[in-house]
């Protein structure tokens, strides 16, 4: 050997004879079994490979890669052995310049076969499995970072190669890679394990995949999981993924989420529980990306997804109409459940992939969620639910409001204009999320999770009676003129939607825990004095809702309210901490523990609580007093005047025209004209209720030009002192109020307007406005301006 090399090195132009030679002589030895002489030739090529490293040399290498070749094709395992150890050593070599014309097509192949030995000895098996995947090993080595030679990056060359390496991993033991990536084997395990050493080859082919080659390195993946039923259960395919995805390169992290996607689109027929299985690896790829790029497939994860969640609940909702007795009613229950098993996953990676993602990214997902959910005259939903039926809708608004609370967690907003949009928040406050108990849940966590901003949900948690509210260090900071801009746009939306929810017959005590934590947290994140004044005289409407009763409320509900009530009012009163409005507060709360416990959210919501047969025969002193707590916060310097106007909620037409029973019939529509005067312990209402009578009372009579002239006097008067502001506001609100009666009794057509029969000028301070027409109906009472 010393001779044969030195002379090889001597004269390179001689090894392609030399070559030809060995080559000519071991095929004969290998033909006629004479494994000594097989392994003095194969010894002898691979020295001379590694010691000669001239250009002459590439035709030696064809030689040499016929005989590797003649060595796999024997059956001798011993022999296979030798020749991938000698194709290893070559794969280590690197050369000058490529080969054009090498290809390794058939090394691949065999190599590939070679991995899914099923020797009778299994030690053999083993040793001819290992062999197979050093080859591959080999094989990826020595071609993948050379674009100019043939590819195995090619779909024919993955086909083999990436089943061949899982069909090894499969042996493998699950490991727990949960907080980081799976760990990387041993040395003595790769040498000696095939899954082990199958795994870390693996790796190395993700490693060096580039964009153009990514996704026909991971398709045969699916292809794998698919042939071995993988996915249910579905450990192995986690495994492969979190080993995949922290194999890439991050950037590239996108293209293996889109490949995951379109496979669950394929399969979308499948039974639930591989559908589930698909979605958790998902969910664990995800969990993978979002701590590095995510890339352009944001809309399209969370599109396809919801996408499937309907489809879900569209076969859970077909089982259910197609069950019947028997068998086939069990069989449709398990059907049931593990179609849960899909919703619930899909939730949780919505929700995870949510989380991940910045601040201005999760917006624009809780838009695009938002714009998903069902409700009445939103036509911007895509969700196709034309076959779902009513419990199907309900099923998909509940499902997709859960998505929504899990992507809104965490979300800090500076101002809440940005965590609640009018294009957000219309949808969301929807009577049509208003038709079943856990909906109305649902939407009010949503509002808390971006209401929240200083993290005082936890403080509030429960409805009790507390002591006092400093021991809750509670965070706040002063408002901000867009929060009160907020609400001045939207706070009638809000106290609308917490007043309706109160009234609502099947609601449970968790949803009473909710509407006193809105209140109380819009009082922290919200209220300036108007905002306080609002709420207070909120809190009072829905005392004397349930005093009243036009609902016809169970016993429970209305006592469930008077607790609500009476936990708000002792909490704003030592948030804004006037004496008076706390003593008052306190006084009522300690007259109850002693004669009406069941008034009081620790008794009314514990089991077996005694309630009262009626409500009408208790004394006053149960009840907080409107004059009693405008007198308190009249003498602190709030302006009251608003609190003798009792509340109540708007109108919208969504209440006019949904399934619901329409506030339109159940609350009297009151006009307030000019609040000037504080009630007494009656409720007074300055107020002119307007129904059929009155306005044919209105029409019918003439002789009422004097008391005419005075109304119309005080209106400008009015319109000459009041902030402009509130003239705007308080006219848009009773023009559609009575425009809604109107229509409603009379059934109005609209008609173009008459002449204006003059016009007025408004001035606000130095400010003059540009005149307006006046218009002024044949109804001396309602004159609109």
């Amino acid at each position: 050997m010393e001779k044969l090399t030195f002379y090889a090195v001597s004269a390179p132009e001689k090894l392609d004879r030399i070559g030809s030679y060995l080559a000519e002589r071991l095929s004969r030895d290998v033909v006629r079994h004479r494994s000594g002489y097989v392994l003095i030739a194969m010894e002898a090529l691979d020295q001379l490979l590694m010691a000669c490293h001239s250009q002459s040399i590439k035709p030696f290498v064809e030689s040499f890669l016929h005989m590797v070749a003649k060595l796999l094709e024997s059956g001798e395992p011993k022999l296979q052995v030798l020749g991938t150890n000698s194709f290893v050593k070559f794969a280590n070599i690197e050369e000058d310049t490529p080969s054009y014309h090498r290809r390794y097509d058939f090394f691949v192949s065999r190599f590939s076969a070679m991995c899914h030995s099923c020797h009778s000895d299994p030690e053999i098996r083993t040793e001819i499995r290992i062999a197979g995947i050093r080859g591959i090993q080999g094989v990826v080595r020595k071609t993948v970072n050379d674009e100019l030679r043939a590819t195995i990056w090619e779909p024919q060359h993955m086909d083999k190669i990436v089943p061949s390496l899982l069909f090894n991993m499969q042996k493998i033991e699950e490991v727990d890679s949960r907080t980081g990536p799976p760990p990387s084997p041993s040395a003595t395990d790769k040498e000696e394990n095939p899954a082990v050493l199958a795994e870390n080859c693996f790796r190395e082919l993700l490693g060096r995949a580039t964009f153009g080659n990514m996704n026909n390195a991971v398709r045969p993946v699916f292809a794998h999981l698919d042939h071995h039923k993988l996915w249910d259960p579905n450990e192995f395919a986690v495994h492969c993924f979190k080993i995949i995805m922290y194999s890439i390169q991050a950037q590239y992290s996108h293209h293996v989420i889109q490949e995951i996607l379109g496979h669950l689109d394929a399969r979308k027929k499948d039974s639930p529980r591989v559908r589930a299985g698909i979605i958790q690896v998902l969910l664990e790829a995800v969990a993978i990306a979002a701590k590095g790029s995510i890339g352009p497939t944001v809309l399209e994860v969370f599109n396809t997804l919801l996408k499937h969640l309907r489809l879900s609940v569209e076969f859970e909702a077909n089982d259910l109409q197609g069950g019947s007795v028997g068998s086939a009613s069990l069989n449709s229950s398990s059907k049931d459940n593990d179609e849960k098993i899909v919703q619930n996953a899909i939730i949780q990676t919505i929700g995870f992939f949510g989380s991940n993602l910045p601040d201005y990214q999760r917006s624009e997902i809780m838009m695009f969620i938002m714009g998903k959910v069902p409700v009445f005259g939103t036509s911007t939903h895509t969700l196709d639910i034309s076959q779902l039926g009513d419990l199907g809708t309900r099923r998909i608004q509940i499902m997709l409001l859960r998505s929504l609370l899990m992507v809104t967690s965490g979300y800090k907003a500076k101002t809440i204009v940005t965590a609640l949009p009018g294009s957000f928040l219309d949808p969301l406050l929807s009577p049509s999320l208003m038709e079943d108990y856990e909906l109305r849940q649902l939407v009010l966590e949503v509002m808390h999770n971006l209401m929240d901003r200083h993290d005082n949900r936890a403080k509030l948690r429960g409805i009790r009676i507390i002591p006092d509210v400093a021991d809750l260090k509670i965070k706040r900071e002063k408002i901000c003129r867009q929060d009160t801009s907020f609400m001045k746009k939207n706070g009638q939306q809000l106290y609308r939607h917490i007043y309706l929810g109160c009234k609502e017959e099947d609601n449970v005590q968790k949803n009473y825990e909710l509407l006193y934590t809105s209140l109380a947290l819009i009082t922290i994140e919200l209220a300036n004095e108007e905002v306080v004044i609002d709420l207070i005289r909120l809190a009072i409407a829905l005392q004397d809702s349930a005093i009243i009763n036009e609902d016809n409320l169970p016993m429970f509900h209305r006592c469930g309210i008077m607790a609500l009530v009476a936990a708000y009012l002792n909490f704003v009163s030592q948030m804004i901490a006037v004496p008076a409005f706390c003593q008052h507060v306190s006084k009522v709360i300690e007259i109850r523990t002693m004669e009406a416990p069941y008034f009081l959210p620790e008794h009314i919501f514990r089991d077996k609580c005694m309630l009262p047969k009626s409500l009408e025969k208790h004394d006053k002193n149960l009840y907080f007093l409107t004059n009693k707590i405008a007198e308190s916060l009249g003498g602190s310097g709030y302006s009251v005047e608003r609190l003798s106007v009792p509340y109540v909620p708007q109108v919208t037409d969504e209440d006019r025209l949904s399934r619901r029973k329409s506030i339109v019939d159940t609350v009297s529509i009151q006009v307030d004209i000019l609040p000037n005067s504080i009630p007494s312990d009656d409720v007074v209402s300055n107020t002119e209720e307007i129904t059929f009578e009155a306005l044919k009372k209105a029409i019918d009579t003439s002789g009422m030009e004097e008391q005419e002239k005075e109304k119309r006097r005080l209106v400008i008067e009015k319109f000459q002192k009041a902030p402009f502001e509130e003239i705007a506001a308080q006219c848009e609100s009773k023009a559609n109020l009575l425009h809604d009666r109107l229509a409603q009794i009379l059934e109005l057509t609209i008609r173009p307007p008459p002449s204006p029969s003059g016009t007025l000028t408004i001035t606000s301070g130095h400010a003059q406005y540009q005149s307006v027409p006046v218009y002024e109906m044949k109804f001396p009472d309602l004159c609109v301006y």
